[in-house]
């Protein structure tokens, strides 16, 4: 890239979903774009994220036959969101995901699968759906992008198995099932096969999936529509000229240059990584790293920054700052520490989560989010906010617990390096852990009496459509989510509080722009994905409710902009 200055339509600030959604959607009504990447690689947060997309009345729910008015979904958010519901946001987003959805599949590389069997996770809440409001990108062969692949993020390795990535659904079921179904263990042998061969032949994974298969398909279609994309270049501060936001000053080979565009859109990722606002912002966060965020080191505030130094302003009044995951930390024998997110273990028959002094505290088939959130609450101010996963020698085999994984693979790694406690009684296991031995004992007594029913009085475990999805449908029992704790040895995970990304962003309007103090926009700039102050209040009433928005902001501003 030449250090002269650069002209363009529309700068864009991150790499992730929204920074390439806009970047795609004005490039396809032939505008000049360029995006800037703070970090060595595409993909921000959401190459290591599931890649599911929270966008109700999409066109594959309805190709399926799931037809359902828009005041469905309406009336879902206005009474998850209940004093956080923001009418414009909710409907610029509800009006707007089918078109976006629809868009990606006819004009780009980027296609889906549906997951209309996934339910929305509070299903007694009115207007809360059965199906149909989730896609995830298809997954993609990565030779489409063989110019791009080293440009690209990898997989997070805690949701890899050796480098390989397992997308959620069938392929993730087989894997789950590999023990006790020879047609699931040809679909293994056939998967790690081609793995292995990739890694011969490529050096790394070529069937992509989930968050990577979605960014590759994205930068592709960047690619292709011409946007130039500079990675290792930081947006170091706005251009402002009479009020309207012309370009950005960014750091590119050690040099500034300037570029000049007639909008700039903010998507860097919001600030999981920056501890000084984390100390601001976070609950029990007094260190600002108290927390373990699962987006990658770059996503550490630099949009919101850069926002507020043209009058924009964070929100302060939201639900949460932050999208709670239950996470526990994995040691690495070279001495590293990475994060793995409690996302589908913690439903499953025969695991439980209790706290220091034994006892249960939440559902723990419901929402990610939810799980922290009772936790948080459950813990005294004076305490550690954790909690610990635990499990019977059965249920560890069959299901795995966090990134200790089921049969065959061992355990005994997990166990030497202490990311696993074990215990042959529940008092063993309660003093390696530090809990309560004699509230440890009780909690799962009284669990065992009711779990041979089927049954969980206490918290109503298996009581909704998404509890179910979230157990083991193969399970010998009534209730897919419930069993007994009884086969020793039996096993814990300690788990803290963590996070998918944030929920404060910059305040928006229903396009995208970035407002001032006065609730104006300001000319020429926008945000989206977390840079963009949650559309939904700061509440997380269902799975890809980051992507979902951020696809369709993304495609908005890009639209907005292109039209300057």
């Amino acid at each position: 890239m030449p250090h002269a200055p650069l002209d363009c339509d529309l700068l864009v600030v991150g790499s992730g979903a929204a920074g390439l959604a806009a970047a795609v959607s004005a490039a396809h009504l032939g505008k000049r774009v360029i995006l800037v990447e703070k970090d060595a690689v595409l993909g921000g947060a959401t190459a290591w994220s599931g890649g599911w997309l929270w966008a109700p009345r999409n066109p594959l729910a309805r190709r399926a036959g799931i037809v359902e008015d828009i005041e469905q979904p309406r009336t879902y958010l206005r009474n998850e969101l209940g004093e956080h519901y923001r009418p414009e946001l909710v409907d610029a987003f509800l009006q707007n995901c089918p078109d976006m959805v629809a868009f990606f599949e006819q004009h780009t590389a980027l296609q889906f699968v549906d997951g209309n069997g996934i339910p929305d996770m509070h299903g007694d809440t009115p207007g809360a759906a059965t199906g149909g409001h989730q896609v995830i990108a298809a997954p993609y062969d990565g030779r489409e992008v063989l110019d791009l692949l080293p440009r690209l993020r990898k997989t997070l390795r805690e949701t890899s198995f050796m480098g390989m990535p397992i997308m959620a659904g069938a392929d993730l079921a087989a894997f789950l099932n590999m023990t006790r179904s020879p047609r699931a263990l040809l679909h293994v042998i056939r998967r790690f096969t081609t793995h292995l061969y990739h890694l011969a032949r490529y050096g790394r994974a070529m069937h992509l999936v989930n968050g990577v298969a979605l960014i590759a398909r994205l930068a592709r279609s960047a690619q292709d529509l011409g946007v130039q994309m500079l990675e290792s270049t930081p947006a170091q501060r706005l251009i402002i000229e009479d009020g309207n936001i012309c370009g950005a000053v960014v750091l590119h080979a050690g040099e500034e240059t300037t570029i000049r565009a007639k909008a700039v859109v903010l998507a860097a990722g919001g600030f999981p990584n920056d501890p000084e606002r984390r100390k601001a912002m976070f609950p029990r966060d007094a260190s600002g790293h108290d927390n373990l965020a699962l987006p990658p080191d770059s996503c550490s505030g630099d949009g919101l920054r850069l926002g507020e130094s043209a009058g924009g302003y964070v929100a302060n009044d939201l639900r949460s700052p932050v999208a709670w995951a239950p996470v526990s930390k994995v040691p690495y024998a070279d001495g590293s520490i990475g994060h793995f997110p409690h996302i589908i273990d913690r439903g499953k028959p025969g695991i439980i989560g209790v706290l220091q002094n034994g006892k249960r505290f939440v559902n723990e088939a419901g929402g990610y989010y939810d799980y922290v959130d009772a936790m948080l609450k459950a813990v005294p101010e004076d305490q550690q906010a954790c909690s610990w996963l635990i499990c019977d020698h059965r249920s560890q085999r069959r299901y795995g617990l966090g990134f200790a994984r089921p049969a065959p693979v061992p355990l005994w790694p997990h166990i030497r390096n202490g990311y696993l406690k074990r215990g042959h009684s529940l008092e063993a296991l309660a003093q390696a852990c530090g809990i309560d031995p004699f509230g440890l004992v009780a909690t799962v007594d009284e669990f065992n009496q009711h779990a041979r029913r089927g049954k969980d009085p206490l918290f109503g475990r298996g009581s909704t459509a998404f509890n179910r999805r979230s157990g083991d449908a193969q399970h010998n029992g009534p209730n897919p989510c419930v069993a007994p704790i009884e086969h020793g040895p039996f096993y814990a995970v300690k788990v803290q509080p963590g996070c998918f990304g944030t929920f404060a962003g910059l305040r928006t309007d229903g396009h995208a722009r970035v407002l001032d103090a006065h609730d104006e926009p300001i000319p020429g700039l926008y945000a989206a994905g977390t840079d963009m102050a949650s559309p939904l209040g700061g509440h997380y009433p269902s799975g890809g409710i980051n992507l979902g928005p951020a696809l369709t902001f993304g495609y908005i501003a890009g639209r907005r902009a292109a039209a300057l």
